[in-house]
């Protein structure tokens, strides 16, 4: 070799094909999971689907069981979405009222304000007694069905005429309304005793002749009371208490 020529570098040394190493096998590539959708706003709600529902969870479990999160579950959104339509659970019971009383037609009121006064006692009961779930938002406060104001202007209108005053016309109707309200109350509630019947005896069946001596009047009537009480039209108790309150109120003039 002459000093010209080059050094040859090494190449690799050649590994027969028989003792090569297998070729790492290749895993395909993982799918990347799809990117979450993001969260917009909710959609957008009924307001008569809302109301609706609201309505027939009070009609069918009391109105304890309404909550705004409760019709939110029902129609599959979220309670502050409901909360772009009312402003709070009051205002939903106040729709839930609307509307009930203009269901009901209207009755031909007479010209006579006594017996004006009467018919409208007499019709606003028998409303009421076909819709119980009502009473429960009643008993809540100064919540009311703004259809239903027609009749306590009837009522206010036909004692002024009667020659009640103001003062006295406002207490004539809140008479009324107590008895309206409190025996559609009692009759309710003799309804549930009566599908389930108490385990204890409650009065009159409590009382025995041992109660004579200090409740004598009671041990004498205890086994016809329920019948007594039972035999009465809401239309004259009605009647006997507008002529009280309009006798008594009149009595000075």
């Amino acid at each position: 070799m002459s000093g010209t020529e080059k050094k040859q570098v090494p190449t690799e040394r050649q590994v027969p094909p028989e003792k090569q190493a297998p070729a790492k096998k290749q895993t395909p590539s993982r799918k990347q999971a799809p990117a979450k959708r993001s969260v917009g706003r909710p959609r957008r709600l009924d307001p008569d689907a809302m109301v609706a529902t609201a309505r027939r969870i009070i009609e069918e479990e009391g109105v304890d069981a309404l909550s705004m999160r409760r019709v939110a579950k029902e129609l599959g959104s979220t309670p502050m979405a409901l909360y772009h339509y009312v402003q709070d659970k009051d205002e939903l019971l106040m729709l839930t009222l609307s509307g009930t009383a203009a269901a009901f037609p209207r009755p031909e009121l007479p010209e006579d304000p006594h017996e004006r006064l009467l018919a409208v006692a007499v019709h606003m009961h028998d409303i009421l007694g076909r819709l119980p779930w009502v009473l429960d938002i009643l008993a809540l406060g100064e919540l009311t069905d703004r259809n239903a104001l027609w009749m306590v202007e009837e009522i206010i209108d036909s004692a002024l005429a009667c020659g009640l005053s103001p003062a006295q016309a406002v207490r004539a109707y809140r008479t009324i309304w107590s008895y309206v309200y409190g025996d559609l109350v009692f009759r309710r509630a003799a309804e549930r005793r009566a599908q389930n019947p108490p385990g204890r005896r409650y009065f009159p069946e409590m009382m025995t002749e041992e109660d004579a001596a200090t409740l004598p009047r009671l041990t004498a009537i205890k086994d016809e009371w329920r019948a007594y009480a039972a035999d009465y039209e809401v239309a004259d108790e009605l009647d006997a208490i507008i002529r009280g309150l309009i006798d008594r109120g009149t009595a000075g003039g």
